[in-house]
C-alpha cells in the first residue's frame, strides 16, 4: 500500500544548539516499523514535549523529529489480532514522542504493546485531557491507595496543583472522597481548585519549610508531589505516621534535601511514579478508573484546546511555568 501524506510538527536542528519548528508534510512510509497504524485525532502538551520541541538531547537524541508523547485516535491498519481498523485507542508513554515520531503528526505507527483500547466512558478528546499528565496523577493516587491511604484518614496534599498533573490529581482525589489541600504559586487560580473540589488552597511558601528542622508537625496522610526540591522535602517531613508520599516531577528541583528521620521515626513511604513504562496490566486498570469512578465532572475547567498551529505559543508558555491545567491538541 502506498504511503499516505499527512501533516506533522517537525523539529529540525539547524546548527549547534539551534532548532526550528514547522508544520510539514510527511508520508506514512517514513514512519518506523510497528504493528499498529493510528490516525491521530488528539494529542496533548506535556513538559517533556516542550523539551523535545526545543532540542533537549536528554529527551530526543536525533532530529528532525515529531514530538507528542500522547495520542488518541482510530486504528487504520493492524497486523496484531488485538486491534482492528476502526478501533478507538490511545497511546501514552513508552518511547512515543521521545525518539519515536509522536502525536503531533496526524499518523503514528507503534508496537501493539504500547496501545490501550479507549475505555468506555471516555471520548478520544477527553482521554487527551488526561494524557500522560492525567495518567501520572491517577497512577499516583492508585499507588497511594495500594499503600493504605484511603479517604477518611486525613488531609492529602497536592503540590504544583494548577499544573497538568497537579490539577488532575486534585480533581481525582476530591472525586474519590479525600480531603484535598492544594499548594500552588498561582494565587489567582484558587477558585479553579475550589471548583475541582479542593478543601483548602495554600501558597507555595506555606508548603516550604525554611527552618531546617529534621521533622515538622505531622499533617498529611498522603501527598501527591509534582515539583520536587524543598517542597517535596517539606511534605515528607510533614507526613503523618505511616504517611505515603508519591513523587513524579522535578519542575522546582531535581534535588531532595532530606534526612532519614521521617522514614525511620514515622515510617513514611516515598513512592516513585514512572508512568512511561508502567506495566500494561496496571495501565489498563488505572485507565479504567479514570473513565469510571475517578472521572472528573468538570474537565472543561482545566482544558484549553488548540490546533497544531497553536503549539508554538503553548510550548513557550509551559517552559516558563505558565501553563494552567491541560492543553489538548485537536489534530482533526
Amino acid at each position: 500500500m502506498s504511503g499516505k501524506t499527512f501533516r506533522a510538527l517537525v523539529v529540525e536542528e539547524t546548527g549547534e544548539n539551534k532548532f526550528i519548528r514547522s508544520i510539514k508534510s510527511r508520508s506514512t512510509d517514513d514512519l518506523p516499523a510497528g504493528e499498529v497504524l493510528i490516525r491521530v485525532h488528539h494529542s496533548s502538551l506535556n513538559y517533556k514535549d516542550a523539551l523535545s520541541a526545543t532540542g533537549n538531547k536528554g529527551v530526543t537524541k536525533n532530529y528532525p523529529h515529531t514530538p507528542g508523547i500522547d495520542a488518541s485516535g482510530i486504528v487504520e491498519e493492524s497486523t496484531n489480532k488485538g486491534f482492528k481498523p476502526g478501533d478507538e485507542v490511545l497511546v501514552t508513554g513508552y518511547d512515543l514522542g521521545a525518539n519515536t515520531p509522536g502525536g503531533y503528526g496526524e499518523y503514528i505507527r507503534v508496537p501493539a504493546d504500547w496501545v490501550v483500547m479507549l475505555p468506555k466512558g471516555l471520548s478520544l478528546g477527553d482521554s487527551m485531557v488526561y494524557g500522560t499528565a492525567g495518567f501520572t496523577a491517577a497512577l499516583s493516587v492508585h499507588k497511594m491507595e495500594e499503600h493504605g491511604v484511603v479517604p477518611g484518614m486525613g488531609e492529602v496534599l497536592v503540590t504544583g496543583a494548577t499544573g497538568g498533573v497537579g490539577s488532575i490529581a486534585a480533581g481525582i482525589l476530591a472525586k474519590a472522597g479525600y480531603e484535598v489541600v492544594a499548594s500552588t504559586g498561582k494565587a489567582d487560580q484558587k477558585q479553579l481548585l475550589l471548583d475541582l473540589g479542593v478543601k483548602e488552597v495554600i501558597s507555595r511558601e506555606d508548603a516550604t519549610d525554611a527552618s531546617g528542622r529534621a521533622l515538622l508537625k505531622a499533617r498529611w496522610a498522603g501527598v501527591v508531589d509534582t515539583v520536587g526540591g524543598d517542597i517535596l522535602a517539606t511534605a515528607i517531613k510533614s507526613a503523618k505516621q505511616h504517611g505515603v508520599v508519591t513523587c513524579c516531577g522535578n519542575v522546582a528541583s531535581a534535588d531532595l534535601p532530606i534526612n532519614v528521620y521521617p522514614f525511620i521515626l514515622r515510617g513514611v513511604s516515598l513512592l516513585g511514579i514512572d508512568s512511561a513504562y508502567c506495566p500494561m496490566d496496571i495501565r489498563k486498570k488505572v485507565w479504567s478508573k479514570i473513565a469510571g469512578d475517578w472521572k472528573i465532572d468538570r474537565l472543561d475547567l482545566i482544558t484549553t484546546e488548540i490546533t497544531l498551529a497553536g503549539l508554538d505559543e503553548k510550548i513557550e508558555l509551559i517552559l516558563r511555568g505558565g501553563q494552567k491545567g491541560r492543553v489538548v491538541v485537536n489534530m482533526k
